[in-house]
């Protein structure tokens, strides 16, 4: 009745079967060790993700990014930056920081991948590029205070 019943006819794996196993797991050790010794995001999945590598100081701040919108219902919302609901990540925002601040106008693809997505939702009227900044007090969250970067009325 046991389920580890042994196995009666065990093939041996061919030289051939062996050598390319051995093969693909050295270019992924390899692959791994090129990213970790670069110390660099850019080579993820093969190399450090560095956000989760570390805790942040004591006494930090942390900055999340968003975007608000204003709806013509009058009622403003955080539009979630991922490409499933605002066409658009976050990481492609954070990138673009200085230039979005020297230029609202930019905040457009955010509004049209939104709308795009939401085409039943009231339009949007105007969107911020906001920042979410938490200092850690000793390690425990501290006081939150929302930093405008940029602000865009949407053209009618």
């Amino acid at each position: 009745m046991c389920c580890n019943r042994a196995v009666e006819d065990v093939r041996g794996i061919s030289r051939l079967s062996l050598a390319w196993r051995v093969v693909v797991a050295m270019v992924g050790i390899g692959l791994l060790l090129n990213g970790s010794l670069r110390m660099s995001d850019d080579v993820w999945p093969f190399g450090p993700l560095s956000q989760y590598a570390f805790s942040p100081p004591r006494d930090a701040t942390i900055v999340i990014t968003r975007v608000e919108g204003l709806r013509a219902d009058d009622r403003r919302i955080d539009l979630p930056l991922r490409v499933e609901t605002a066409g658009i990540s976050r990481a492609e925002i954070e990138a673009r920081i200085p230039e979005i601040t020297s230029d609202p106008s930019l905040l457009r693809a955010v509004v049209d991948g939104w709308t795009a997505r939401h085409r039943v939702d009231p339009p949007i009227r105007q969107v911020w590029l906001v920042q979410d900044e938490t200092r850690l007090i000793d390690g425990r969250r501290g006081p939150t205070q929302l930093v405008e970067l940029a602000s865009w009325e949407v053209p009618r």
